[in-house]
């Protein structure tokens, strides 16, 4: 299970180091979060420096195990040194590859066993590890500080290899058993070697003062867990005399070290000193203020009808005519002319009479004017009209109660392509019966409406076959209920 966490752990670099050398030659891509800006990522292109050296010492103590260097019979203070290599990976964390050794000095004796000594152990070690390296103050540095970044808290942790020795003395030569008998218990010594099966963890925070481009002076403190029983000199084996002080399986220690760091590179700048969220606040703000004056009306405004070129879809509307939003003239009674030119904007009429309806004996004219009634909506889907279609039907109710009772028309109901032939012929059925109902309910004979639900097969726009080929607004035109005088 050692060696299985460990491969794991040791992959993380590669991980973080890989690069993508799939090469595309149209960009932008999916693989560039939509940028056409692309460029191979290597030295030329690196503006900071992100490899350093490291490299200190201080003291070291056994703080938890059998043996400790802090008790009642005194103060024993060890050693520490170490020497890294440093990759910045961003500018909040980084990795480092830790040789560091050491010596750690620590007593201990067995309190209800009189008959043994003190006992006192000493213990050198040397161990490789990957360490992690979190820069905290990159995470909270307030973009409205602008002053000098010098000072940085760190936060570490990592998993390595070790190898020590230890070597402990009884300040009584020998040490007498329950039984009588006598066992020599003054002198003991262990070797562990390097390898796999005495891997450690350690953790720890320090802080960083930026000296200079090249320099950076750096102290820590780091918790290591040994992950032995033997490492604080109690004993070879589990049941060794001091190894029963405490009921421990891990003896750790901490070491409390200052250093320098070395920082590599051509730049004058080190990765784990770039400000970014500063120097993102600056570009925010350089973009604020510059002055561009936005494009309005890239293609102009032919018709002078105040609606852009770019989305009016009627470039010839009148001068003086009253338009939508998509720069169409309004006709507010939709009997085909526009209001500009309409004597009766609100009642339909004809385009003869300037938009105003015939006495009723005129049937024939007003039968076509009311073949002009289109664009009635409805629900997605459904059979069920829109309020905003209401006014439409009410005028055409209001003409058709003006013909004469024996004049018939068909109400027809079509729809887009974007279903099936069944399907839609049901669909525009169903509408087309809805119109009439609305119609009678307004007071319409309805022995002169007859129903006829053509589906897709009438399109008032036939080249959107199929609906993909055609904007929205030519889709919700075939979407239709219109009306058609009876032969």
């Amino acid at each position: 299970m050692k060696l299985g966490l460990l491969t794991l752990l040791l992959s993380f670099p590669s991980l973080f180091l890989a690069q993508d050398n799939k090469e595309n030659s149209v960009y932008p891509n999916t693989f560039t979060s939509g940028s056409a800006k692309v460029s191979k990522f290597d030295n030329k292109a690196k503006r900071y420096n992100d490899w350093a050296i490291t490299l200190g010492g201080g003291t070291s103590i056994m703080h938890h195990g059998d043996l400790t260097s802090l008790n009642q019979d005194g103060k024993n203070f060890g050693w520490n040194a170490y020497v890294g290599l440093a990759k910045q990976i961003s500018d909040k964390f980084g990795l480092e590859l830790l040789y560091q050794t050491g010596e750690t000095k620590q007593t201990g004796r067995i309190i209800t066993r009189p008959s043994y000594g003190l006992g006192v152990a000493t213990t050198r070690y040397n161990q490789v590890n990957l360490l992690g390296d979190v820069n905290f103050s990159n995470f909270f540095r307030r973009t409205d500080n602008k002053s000098s970044f010098r000072w940085s808290l760190h936060g570490y942790a990592g998993i390595g290899l070790q190898g020590y020795e230890f070597e402990r003395d009884d300040d009584k030569p020998l040490s007498t058993l329950p039984n009588g008998n006598t066992i020599d218990e003054n002198y003991q010594k262990f070797k562990q070697s390097f390898g796999i099966d005495s891997f450690f963890y350690q953790g720890g925070a320090g802080v960083k003062y930026n000296l200079s481009r090249r320099i950076d002076i750096d102290t820590r403190v780091m918790y290591i867990i040994s992950g032995d029983d033997e490492f604080d000199g109690g004993g070879e084996t589990a049941d060794g005399v001091y190894n029963q002080i405490k009921r421990n399986f891990s003896d750790n220690m901490i070491v409390a070290n200052v250093g320098v760091t070395i920082k590599l590179g051509k730049h004058n700048t080190h990765l784990s000193w770039y400000d970014a969220q500063n120097e993102a606040l600056r570009k925010i703000v350089a973009l604020d203020s510059r002055s561009v004056e936005p494009i309005i009306c890239e293609r102009g405004d032919a018709d002078k009808d105040g609606v852009c070129d770019d989305w009016d879809r009627e470039l010839d509307t009148p001068i003086g005519a009253r338009v939508d939003g998509a720069g169409k003239a309004l006709d507010m009674d939709l009997d085909g002319v526009i209001d500009l030119n309409d004597a009766c904007v609100t009642v339909p009429g004809l385009a003869k009479n300037k938009g105003c309806p015939y006495l009723v004996d005129e049937t024939l004219e007003i039968i076509e004017e009311i073949n002009r009634f289109e664009g009635i909506e409805f629900e997605l889907n459904k059979d069920v009209i829109r309020v905003q279609s209401y006014a439409k039907l009410d005028n055409a109710a209001e003409v058709i109660k003006k013909l004469n009772s024996t004049v018939k028309f068909y109400v027809i109901g079509g729809t887009d392509t974007r279903a099936s032939d069944s399907y839609n012929f049901d669909l525009s059925q169903r509408r087309a019966n809805a119109v009439k109902n609305y119609l009678v309910s307004k007071g319409v004979n309805p022995d002169i409406l007859i129903t006829e639900g053509r589906g897709e097969k009438d399109l008032k726009y036939p080249e959107c076959n199929p609906a993909t080929k055609c904007p929205e607004w030519k889709n919700e035109a075939n979407r239709r209920v219109y009306f058609k005088a009876a032969q």
